[in-house]
């Protein structure tokens, strides 16, 4: 029997880490987030903040520079995808748990009994969040957004040939904007019970 697994993909900003720990404290399961860096970051070596930025993010900012490193051999994007993708199926396997981002929807699939999220809000609700949650910083907070999200769903797509955010892709998308933070971990948890 597969086990349960909620996979949370957000816009950056929009809470989806912290519905994420939220809904795993009240269910009493894990939930893995940082946790996935970290063993990936042990399995090839490469330092947590480089797994963090390299594995977020589609290889190369242009294809044509990531397609001619290709022909040498795998990029180290595509090892830490490919390490990305057996540290999610073995958290999977351990047991029921959340997974915050890191393509863990698409991942899963066919491998666990999955409830899949997108958590998304307006523009205005995120640039105040990401102020309050991470500080000011020399690039405005919608520069950041954009920048953040772009790089998601390229990502995404690169890896999976979806759409990251198509609400046709996920069983819930939820506006943690209009509905704030604890109706959407009350809706999670309400819908994985």
């Amino acid at each position: 029997m597969k086990n349960r697994v909620i996979t949370i993909s957000r816009e950056f900003g929009s809470g989806g880490h912290t519905i994420g720990k939220m809904v795993a404290e009240k269910l009493g399961i894990p939930c893995y987030d940082a946790e996935i860096i970290q063993e990936m970051a042990k399995e090839t070596g490469f330092s947590p903040d480089y797994v963090k930025e390299a594995g977020e993010y589609a290889p190369g900012s242009f294809l044509s520079a990531a397609f001619s490193n290709r022909m040498f051999g795998p990029t180290n994007e595509d090892i830490l995808w490919e390490r990305q993708y057996r540290v999610i199926i073995a958290l999977a396997e351990k047991g029921p748990c959340v997974i915050v981002g890191r393509c863990a929807d698409y991942i899963l699939r066919d491998k666990a009994d999955c409830l899949t999220v997108f958590i998304h809000a307006d523009m205005k609700f995120r640039a105040e969040r990401i102020v309050r949650e991470y500080g000011e910083r020399e690039q405005s907070p919608e520069d950041r957004l954009r920048d953040k999200d772009k790089r998601r769903a390229a990502y995404h797509r690169f890896y999976t040939d979806m759409k990251w955010g198509y609400a046709q892709n996920y069983h819930l998308t939820l506006d943690s904007g209009v509905l704030g933070i604890d109706r959407c971990v009350e809706t999670i948890c309400a819908l994985y019970r």
